[in-house]
């Protein structure tokens, strides 16, 4: 076979053939072979030494053992990879069978190439396989993940017509997409189409439109399919719980949720760390740090592990009780009181309450000092309001503070990440003009920027020999940029000399290092260049053989 690198087999849903044909158990079954465990790999470095190290065999072992590696990869959600050592075994005249083209699917469909995961399905088709639920469960589900909900719907209409029969599989993944797009009402109709005519409706199809239901605060329809589910016999699970009190909770009907908690424990349905973090925050958000506490307390006693949400969502809730009643008890806070609170609040992105705390300094005549500021503007540059962190930045500077280089990293970053990359690169040369000397971060976060952001290798080597004649130290993390920057470009010699004077900097490369020249020698073909980086990786002891 030979894989479409253009949209050579593009098909479209419309002019798309399916056999006339229902089921055929005269047809060979292709799933047994693939029931053994597939291999389990500790890392990317592993499966790609293992893959070629098959390839190189001189009798080279069945498509079944290729197949095992490319499904490891997809798992891994490594799909261009799929797709690259796919072409690979095609140059080898190793011929796919149904479950490599199911798995090229499933990879196309999750880099949103859906005319070339079509275009693989008209290959089945030609090769007389019989495309089974997984395929076009896969197909649905990567015309809603391109947002192609309309169309994975005509699809479904489609294969109905041709005499395809889904499963509850497909239906879940159907009713998912249409949700995903707020569209609870036609999830709801789609649920009423399917009821006992189609396939029966599951507890996952129930839970997936009661979750969308009640994100968009519809809690008392929610509340009704979960009634309707008690009445069709299917059993609520801890996911259908833990959307409801969710939902109630966003409402802020605590004793409700509360209430639905009780029905779990009756029922002998454990509630999960997630159903009992969000009591805790909603708890701490009404203001009550005791019960929040107690519902700590509970989560030991049933065995529970508290993760690190549930201990930061009380520390945040003992916080800011202690920074209440300090006021309550005649002591006034402090700047630093407030700084403390604020890079908080910065920190678990709570921005506005943040701002709010800065307003209030303000109203009690307190001077917020460069830690305050530095705290804001990192909070805003990381949630994309850029603008109000330069109107700080000028207040700043009213106010008689002084930028220094914190401030700027977290301007620079916030800029780079929006794509305004002249801006800062303007921002760099401002600093210097100023007397602040950008450190590595502050050139690590603009080589990033220049490379992954805005594709300007010229720029991005121009800056990285600045820093060299400038006496700068890159480290490993900064070759690893620059590096990544010329393999995108196919300039994988300069890459192997970047690499040479990393070394001979005194800064040894790391795994990603290699990773990252092997995967660019893969794209290529270069395969014996590969298998000897992947050599010199295992004699560093950077790879387990």
């Amino acid at each position: 076979m030979s894989f479409p690198t253009r949209l050579r087999f593009s098909v479209s849903l419309s002019t798309l053939k399916f056999p006339s044909f229902l089921p055929n158990p005269s047809l060979p079954k292709l799933h047994s072979h693939f029931h053994s465990r597939p291999p389990s790999f500790e890392n990317v470095d592993d499966a790609l030494f293992q893959f070629h190290r098959m390839l190189c065999m001189r009798h080279t072992p069945p498509i079944i053992q290729f197949n095992k590696i490319l499904d490891s990869f997809a798992k891994m959600k490594h799909y261009p990879t799929v797709v690259s050592l796919s072409r690979r075994l095609e140059l080898k005249a190793i011929q796919p069978d149904f479950f490599t083209l199911n798995i090229l699917i499933n990879c196309f469909c999750h880099l949103g190439q859906i005319n070339l995961a079509f275009s693989v399905l008209s290959k089945i088709l030609k090769w007389g396989y019989q495309p089974d639920t997984v395929t076009l469960t896969t197909l649905i589900k990567g015309l809603c993940l391109k947002g192609q909900v309309k169309k994975a719907l005509h699809f479904h209409d489609k294969l109905l017509a041709q005499g395809f029969r889904l499963d509850q599989v497909s239906y879940g993944t159907l009713i998912n997409g249409v949700c995903k797009i707020g569209e609870t009402r036609a999830a709801i109709q789609l649920l009423r189409r399917i009821d006992g005519r189609l396939t029966e409706p599951n507890v996952v199809m129930y839970n997936t439109i009661i979750d969308c239901l009640c994100k968009r605060k519809l809690v008392s329809e929610a509340c009704n399919l979960f009634s309707e589910m008690s009445v069709k016999g299917i059993s609520a699970n801890v996911v259908t719980y833990s959307a409801i009190i969710h939902g109630f909770c966003i409402v802020g009907k605590l004793t409700e949720a509360l209430g639905f908690l009780n029905e779990m424990v009756l029922k002998a349905i454990n509630p999960d760390v997630y159903i009992y973090n969000t009591l805790v925050d909603a708890l701490h958000k009404e203001g009550k740090v005791k019960e929040a506490k107690n519902v700590l307390a509970v989560i030991v006693k049933t065995c529970l592990k508290p993760n690190v949400i549930t201990y930061n969502t009380l520390i945040d809730g003992y916080a800011k009780h202690v920074f209440n009643a300090v006021g309550l008890m005649g002591v006034t806070p402090d700047v630093w009181s407030y700084n403390i609170m604020i890079n908080r609040l910065c920190k678990i992105k709570r921005v506005e309450e943040a701002l709010n705390l800065y307003k209030e300094m303000h109203q009690k005549n307190m001077v917020p000092n460069t830690v305050t500021y530095n705290s804001l503007i990192d909070g805003l540059c990381k949630s994309g309001r850029i603008s109000y962190a330069w109107d700080l930045i000028d207040e700043m500077h009213d106010r008689g503070h002084h930028a220094n280089v914190i401030t700027y990293n977290s301007l620079i970053n916030g800029l780079c990440k929006n794509g305004q990359l002249d801006k800062a690169i303007a921002l760099i040369n401002k600093m210097k003009d100023q007397g602040i000397q950008p450190d590595m971060y502050t050139l690590n976060i603009l080589l990033h920027g220049l490379l992954c952001k805005g594709k300007r290798l010229k720029n991005a080597q121009g800056l990285f020999q600045d820093l060299l004649d400038k006496g700068y130290h890159p480290n490993v993390y900064t070759y690893n940029i620059i590096i990544y920057g010329h393999c995108k470009e196919g300039l994988l010699d300069e890459a192997y000399a970047l690499q040479s004077k990393m070394e001979d900097s005194g800064c040894s490369p790391n795994a990603i290092t290699f990773k990252i020249i092997i995967c660019a020698l893969l794209e290529k073909g270069e395969t014996d260049k590969a298998e000897k980086l992947l050599c010199e990786m295992i004699a560093r002891g950077l790879l387990k053989r």
